[in-house]
């Protein structure tokens, strides 16, 4: 198993990134949030998780190791491979995803592409006792939620300048004081973004 890889980043599309590593470039499948953190021809460093099947090898990557352990054990559920666990990273990031297991946040795990509601209520019954305690992950200010946002559009393609004018436009939408609901947030950004 390669457990991460490191080394000039070569080549970013908007679901991977080629990482060449002496020489050998390693074409790793990544979530929006973490292609946005890499830029072309800098040094990185992905953990990995390498998943094989009869006819491939491939090859998933993450910004840390939280993010590696939650979607090896999303896939451990009945019906979630590597796609749709890469999606669940996508919307929910590790400790919202915990969060959501553990309080049996069927609505937040629908959000998730290629999850139905009885998808959710699978992955809950399966994960609960197994996903841990989430742990506070509010950044100070209350302002974590405008980041993932915010590189969440910069990594399905949209340029800095128009994330942070979404951004700005559906702050309105989180309430102060309470934690905002990043996938909610996201799509209403997304749509701000195709009306303009």
């Amino acid at each position: 198993m390669i457990a991460f890889v490191r080394g000039q980043v070569a080549a970013l599309t908007l679901n991977a990134a080629v990482v060449d590593v002496g020489g050998v470039g390693y074409h790793v499948f990544c979530t929006p949030g973490t292609i946005a953190g890499l830029r072309l021809g800098a040094e990185a460093e992905l953990a990995t998780s390498m998943v094989v099947r009869e006819d491939s090898q491939t090859l998933y990557g993450f910004a840390d190791v939280d993010e590696r352990d939650m979607f090896e054990l999303v896939q451990t559920a009945s019906g979630v491979g590597p796609k749709v666990a890469q999606a669940m990273l996508a919307v929910l990031p590790p400790d919202r995803l915990r969060q959501a297991i553990a309080s049996e946040d069927h609505a937040a795990l629908t959000a998730v592409p290629g999850i139905g509601r009885k998808g959710a209520e699978r992955i809950v019954v399966e994960l609960k006792d197994r996903v841990g305690t989430p742990v506070a992950s509010v950044v100070s200010g209350g302002q974590g939620w405008r980041n993932q946002v915010r590189d969440a559009l910069q990594g399905l393609g949209w340029s800095t300048r128009d994330a942070d004018r979404a951004v700005d436009t559906v702050a309105a939408d989180a309430e102060l004081g309470a934690e905002p609901d990043v996938p909610t947030l996201l799509r209403a950004a997304l749509r701000t973004l195709s009306k303009a």
